[in-house]
């Protein structure tokens, strides 16, 4: 893979010219000169190009030769080459014999400046694809999994290496641009070191990264990648006027549910920031339940499941009911010490507990009933967003 396009070639000149003082021209390998101090000689085909293309040799160009060809003036002409092919001819106008002593390292450096330029095109494309293989990989779309490994191995990714999805987002109120610069930051954080992340901006305010999920090489454990969440925090500049949310998602043992990873990281950021906005970091296992019902809000199921709360809320204007019943499920039904927390007598708490069940239709006494009432609260709290 090479390219040597008119913006490259006018680079080249304009290096080169700042070295000596003749003007300079580049052709591509079709002799058509691509870069040159002089604009009016761009796009026209130089003939001494085409010759030190044909005979792969350095060219020189008396003025005597230059009248028998076109687009031609006195000068030496050296073919340029990348990994073994030519790729286009480097001319400097001027007495040859005044130009040989330089024009090998004019050749040297134009060819550096070539591998340069597509070194660092290699790296872009590569990262490019990476990003792009990860944005497929968590929308788990992927059926033909010949081809996914396929491109896993050209990108030098293991797919069979345990991984765990987070994601980070910028909190700003700023422009885009502005939290998509912070996110660099981020990124630029996590590469190092890498320590073997694979990480992709899924938008202009979030990053996604499928972390190696065995820190200590034998198993998955929460509480390292919590810790390893710290130290991310701690490194952060100081000054970064944003603020950054970083939820964690589940680990899933095989490699092509990295997906299921990916949706349990954005449920957590979700709930996470709804219930406790002040905080930074977000744990699948701190809302697990609500995170797994939150799949249940478009069924069936999770409709039957909300339908004796709903009928609370309905009757509820100024959710005391519902207060109470948060208190009693938060006490595991222990009425003492749910009226002391209330602040009532336990005959109010009595007359409250009785219009619950009556509403609701559950009867308050039974685990079935508390626990219908309890995932009815969960389900609104997933079904919001």
């Amino acid at each position: 893979m090479y390219f040597l396009d008119a913006p490259l070639a006018q680079q080249i000149v304009n290096r080169t010219m700042a070295i000596i003082g003749h003007n300079i021209n580049v052709m591509n390998n079709q002799g058509t000169i691509l870069g040159s101090g002089d604009p009016h000689r761009i796009g026209s085909v130089h003939e001494g190009a085409l010759l030190a293309i044909s005979q792969n040799r350095t060219v020189e160009i008396n003025a005597a030769g230059a009248d028998n060809l076109q687009g031609v003036k006195p000068g030496i002409n050296l073919p340029l080459h990348y990994q073994g092919e030519i790729i286009g001819v480097i001319g400097i106008t001027g007495e040859p014999e005044h130009l040989i002593a330089y024009g090998e390292l004019l050749k040297m450096s134009a060819e550096m400046i070539v591998e340069q330029a597509n070194s660092l095109e290699l790296v872009q494309w590569q990262n490019r694809q990476q990003e792009e293989f990860i944005l497929q990989l968590i929308k788990g779309e992927h059926r033909d999994m010949t081809h996914l490994q396929s491109w896993a191995t050209r990108l030098n990714i293991d797919l069979n290496t345990p991984r765990v999805v987070a994601v980070i987002q910028v909190q700003d109120d700023n422009a885009q641009t502005t939290a998509n610069s912070l996110l660099k930051q981020v990124l630029n954080l996590l590469e190092t070191p890498s320590r073997g992340n694979l990480i992709a901006m899924s938008s202009m305010t979030e990053l996604v990264i499928l972390k190696p999920a065995f820190l200590d090489g034998k198993q998955w454990s929460a509480n390292l990648e919590s810790q390893r969440i710290d130290q991310l925090l701690k490194r952060l500049p100081s000054e970064m006027s944003a603020k950054l949310n970083i939820a964690l998602g589940h680990y899933f043992p095989q490699p092509t549910d990295i997906h299921r990873s990916y949706q349990t990281a954005k449920e957590t950021l979700r709930f996470g920031m709804q219930m406790h906005p002040e905080q930074s970091k977000y744990l699948f296992e701190d809302y697990a339940l609500l995170v797994m019902l939150s799949g249940l809000k478009d069924d069936w199921r999770g409709q039957q499941l909300l339908q004796p709360f709903e009928r609370l809320i309905e009757q509820d204007s100024n959710q005391q009911l519902r207060k109470t019943l948060t208190a009693y499920l938060n006490h595991f039904g222990d009425q003492q010490a749910c009226a002391k927390h209330l602040f009532v007598h336990r005959n109010t708490l009595r007359y409250r507990l009785e219009k619950i069940a009556q509403i609701t239709n559950i009867d308050l006494h039974s685990l079935n009933g508390l626990l219908q009432l309890y995932l009815g609260q969960a389900m609104l709290a997933a079904k919001q967003d």
